[in-house]
């Protein structure tokens, strides 16, 4: 099985910059892998009860849900079982959409703050839930600016409210700034593809056309950690998924996830979960159970 975090191009419809659909249906399994991608991703289930697996956050909801997910936050599709009259409202929109006036407009403040939590992954509570949820069912049926407005009039009750609970507060991966996305997709790429292995500095200068020096510097101005801390997080992320779905000792998925040593790994782990791969296992399992 493979679970890797794939990324995933999202492409909204011809003179649209904001995708606003319904799903009636449970999505099937093999629908629901591990990804992440630029966009951020509001999901709202009025009706239904299923799993979330967010960043290194798994949990189970039931009745109902609204979740906002970051830029570029790893993440499962999720498994929903709709009941009678249940609908999930998927709205996905580019962090930048409006442009660079989104980091210019004091009006816009507050929506940019929410954006930027958003990469932790937020879960919104029943009051705001309440408020908000009719909103988005009905954003799919507005075309063009009127969209958009919606859009931002719901983002706004969104940035306003401490309804809310942040669902990775000790630490997420991928991280970065609007500009340069090609780039760090690439690099993306190529550690989604070989992170089980030993990946060198020049290895991944020479994949995106730098010297080690300049990519180093731009890594660490792009995502404010070096190669070395976001492909160990990377590792990390992964390992939550192996602890979550396969019966494999913890040695053997510390190694799988591409470390070679096992004490790093641990103490990898804990830095960035903020518990011990064991503990988050076992407590994984009681939520199960």
């Amino acid at each position: 099985m493979n679970t890797k975090p794939t990324f995933k191009k999202i492409t909204p419809t011809f003179g649209s910059s904001v995708i606003a659909v319904h799903k009636t249906k449970k999505r099937k399994r093999s629908d629901a892998f591990w990804h992440f991608h630029p966009e951020v991703e509001m999901v709202y289930v009025n009706k239904g009860k299923g799993r979330r697996h967010i960043g290194n956050h798994l949990s189970y909801f039931n009745n109902s849900q609204l979740i906002l997910i970051g830029s570029n936050l790893p993440h499962n599709g999720f498994t929903d079982r709709l009941t009678s009259k249940g609908k999930e409202t998927l709205i996905q929109f580019h962090p930048d959409f409006l442009g660079q006036s989104i980091n210019n407009l004091p009006e816009l403040k507050n929506i940019l703050q929410l954006l930027e939590r958003a990469k932790h992954g937020i879960l919104f509570k029943p009051e705001i839930k309440s408020v908000v949820g009719p909103k988005i069912e009905k954003l799919p049926k507005y075309e063009g600016i009127k969209r958009i407005t919606k859009l931002l009039e719901i983002l706004e009750l969104l940035a306003l409210t401490n309804d809310y609970t942040l669902l990775n507060e000790n630490g997420y991966v991928l991280e970065t700034q609007p500009q340069d996305t090609d780039k760090i997709d690439k690099v993306y790429k190529y550690v989604n593809k070989n992170f089980q292995e030993h990946i060198t500095l020049d290895q991944i200068s020479d994949h995106v056309n730098m010297t080690v020096p300049a990519f180093c510097r731009y890594f660490k101005k792009i995502t404010s950690k070096t190669f070395t801390q976001f492909v160990n997080e990377y590792r990390v992320f992964y390992a939550t998924k192996l602890l979550t779905e396969s019966q494999s000792s913890i040695t053997d998925i510390c190694f799988e996830c591409g470390f070679n040593n096992f004490s790093h790994f641990n103490k990898v782990f804990n830095d960035v979960v903020g518990k011990p791969a064991s503990k988050y296992r076992s407590e994984i399992k009681a939520m199960i159970q």
